[in-house]
């Protein structure tokens, strides 16, 4: 996999601050500075450059930026500052914070995170906020959902290594009886199976189900669950699939139709953006039969256009 944002070369964090400070400094702003600059630096970069502000005006480079920008050109230039380790923490302490629960951030993070990634989200959590991700989450949550998620927490899917067939035709059985052939369904062994297997094993699980049932796994998740419990079964399976073809649909999604899930687009750009943003374009080419770079250019506008674009980092015509 990878991302569109690299490490810039040649690099001088002291001379990217001295022209930050300068398009915020003054009567009115220079905006393309500011997107140019921070586009185009991988973020242990932008780390460097928020300290050698510090070091040389005394100021906090992304206090300045939230007093000079506005609106969502705002929210995704801060979303660029924060460092990298800490902005899936930050994005789950938001979802559970106040009244009301975002399902969708906790369903899209945990979903597609690698258990190495999550176990670091959770220890990021504890010491950016004292607290217990576990028990925030278990606080806000409940029924199969609240268990999936507690299962996903736990980080410990198989590593992917040989795959039993052996296991994979009894894990297809349990699966097809626990939903197609029961009435009702037993969402225990959905919850275990899709959150404890290998990905390499549950792509061979996801084969045989097939064989077996004549239906896709998808089909029977649809059929048998319902409302936060479908839905994250349903990452995860996609996840499992294919990490780039489900934020792929993601950002589909949160530009399709009337309005723009700017907070999805904003969070899926900048956390992908040195992943596999690249795959993620390529997957967005060849499912929505429109490039990504298009999609932003037809749903969005200003300087959040533009900043979103260079992200973006090129159209796949």
């Amino acid at each position: 996999t990878r991302g569109t944002v690299t490490a810039f070369s040649p690099f001088d964090a002291r001379a990217d601050a001295e022209a930050l400070r300068k398009a915020m400094k003054g009567m009115g702003t220079d905006e393309d500075t500011i997107l140019k600059i921070l586009t185009s630096r991988n973020n242990a970069q932008r780390q460097e450059i928020a300290s050698a502000f510090k070091t040389l005006f005394g100021r906090d480079l992304v206090d300045d930026l939230k007093s000079e920008l506005t609106g969502k050109f705002e929210t995704l230039m801060v979303s660029l500052m924060r460092p990298t380790c800490i902005f899936d923490a930050h994005a789950l302490k938001h979802a559970i914070k106040g009244a009301g629960t975002n399902e969708k951030v906790l369903t899209e993070i945990l979903a597609s995170r690698t258990p190495a990634e999550v176990r670091n989200i959770k220890q990021v959590y504890l010491q950016e906020y004292e607290a217990n991700l576990e028990d925030k989450i278990t606080g806000e949550t409940s029924g199969h959902f609240q268990r999936m998620l507690v299962v996903l927490l736990q980080a410990n899917r198989d590593p992917d290594g040989r795959v039993d067939e052996g296991l994979v035709e009894q894990d297809a059985q349990v699966l097809f009886r626990a939903g197609e052939l029961k009435w009702g369904t037993d969402e225990e062994k959905f919850i275990t199976i899709l959150g404890t297997r290998s990905v390499s094993h549950l792509r061979r699980v996801f084969d045989k189900y097939m064989t077996i049932s004549g239906f896709q796994i998808e089909e029977t998740i649809d059929r048998e669950t319902s409302g936060d419990l479908e839905k994250l079964l349903l990452a995860v399976v996609k996840c499992i699939r294919s990490v780039p073809a489900y934020f792929a649909e993601t950002l589909y999604y949160s530009m399709k139709g009337a309005g723009t899930d700017d907070d999805t687009l904003i969070r899926v750009m900048v956390s992908r953006s040195e992943i596999d943003l690249f795959n993620i374009r390529q997957e967005f080419r060849k499912n929505f039969a429109k490039s990504l770079h298009q999609m932003i250019q037809k749903d969005t506008s200003g300087d959040y256009r533009k900043a979103l674009l260079l992200l973006c980092g090129g159209d796949d015509e």
